[in-house]
């Protein structure tokens, strides 16, 4: 059964859109990564239920489709910490719970408190069905665990976890450090995105500055055989921007898809006033003596998003649904991330996203070309 987004959300969700939307996307060349819409109502929320992993919050949303039907990874506090739980849905909209699928264990010094995975290994297209992607015959997915109770309490470390079933996962060794990284992601690390290009493996993930406040910026690591990790030199990749910009403060969660012979990164931006947007913007030029500079989503014109290799972009021969693979260059210079218009900007001021827990839920919003 082959199964398209859009087509899903086009007499549900799709319903709210608006036809200027379409009329938009001829001049606007960010259209097909808009979701402006939101869905009135919230698709996840804290269970309420005693004693449940998802008790009080749920945060991190991940949608991938598998087995004739798509699923949600999501993160569950229940005041303790972070643990990992799963959905299904056949319509994107109308999510059960299946239960938990990665759970702290009080015997081990990593996640004792905390699990928390934020992606699994899945296909880069944007407007793709998101079909899992397996290696070795194993789906792969990647994960941060905090050393404390409390609600992200402590500097996080990175790893992998290895599954047959999507429902029983076996974790993989602690893979990024805060302590060996730069000055920049030495406070701590946050929500890993894990995808593949060609024959390298790209883990982009944000990570805090020591001190308060503190700052979170985007970096990556990369690696052959997802064992052995390098962080990239460039990092970090997304950085803040000067006072007054709506990622002063965060420039965080990091989501990469391609479209049309261009890369894009999703993230949110917290600025000083205090409010979250969400965010997006293009890569399309080279950097500057090796820096990168963006502030929102980033796309870029170009089949790989750390080699120029050449002028011009892909056309999309079928459009709106392009599932080609994109492959990567081995020469030439690393992309500027050019920000571009924001796509969200937060409805209610967020004091200190990280620093307090509760009310967390899970809204979906959608446009006329992806959710």
């Amino acid at each position: 059964m082959t199964m398209d987004r859009r087509a899903l959300l086009g007499s549900g969700a799709g319903a709210l859109l608006l036809s200027g939307a379409a009329r938009a996307g001829a001049r606007d060349r960010l259209a097909p990564y808009r979701t402006p819409y939101k869905y009135p109502k919230l698709i996840l929320g804290g269970s309420g239920v005693p004693g449940s992993f998802d008790e009080k919050a749920v945060d991190c949303p991940f949608v991938f489709s598998a087995n004739g039907k798509f699923y949600l990874t999501y993160v569950g506090f229940d005041g303790t910490g972070y643990q990992t739980g799963i959905c299904e849905s056949t319509n994107l909209v109308d999510w059960t719970r299946k239960g938990m699928i990665l759970a702290r264990d009080p015997s081990d010094p990593i996640t004792r408190f905390n699990i928390a995975c934020a992606s699994i290994l899945r296909e880069n297209e944007l407007q793709s069905p998101a079909r899992l992607v397996k290696v070795g015959g194993r789906y792969v997915a990647a994960w941060h665990a905090y050393p404390n109770a409390g609600y992200e309490e402590g500097a996080a470390v990175i790893g992998l976890a290895w599954s047959d079933d999507l429902f029983h996962w076996e974790r993989g060794p602690v893979i990024l450090r805060a302590e060996d990284g730069a000055d920049w992601e030495r406070g701590g690390l946050y929500k890993p995105y894990l995808v593949k290009i060609g024959d390298t493996f790209h883990l982009y993930y944000n990570a805090k500055t020591t001190g308060r406040p503190w700052k979170e910026q985007t970096g990556l690591a990369i690696s052959k055989d997802l064992k052995r990790w390098t962080r990239h030199p460039a990092s970090p990749l997304i950085r803040n921007g000067p006072e007054g910009a709506p990622d002063f403060r965060f420039a965080s969660d990091p989501v990469v898809v391609s479209h049309c012979g261009q890369w894009g990164m999703f993230y949110f931006g917290l600025a000083k006033d205090g409010f979250a947007r969400r965010a997006m913007g293009h890569v399309l030029f080279r950097a500057r003596q090796g820096r990168f500079r963006a502030r929102s989503v980033r796309v870029r014109r170009q089949p790989d998003p750390l080699h120029q290799s050449g002028r011009g972009a892909d056309r999309c021969r079928r459009a709106g649904n392009d599932r080609r693979e994109i492959r990567p260059q081995a020469r030439g210079d690393l992309p500027r991330w050019r920000a571009l218009p924001f796509l969200l900007r937060g409805e209610r001021q967020m004091a200190e996203r990280r620093a307090r827990a509760g009310g967390g839920a899970i809204e979906a919003v959608v446009s006329d070309r992806n959710i």
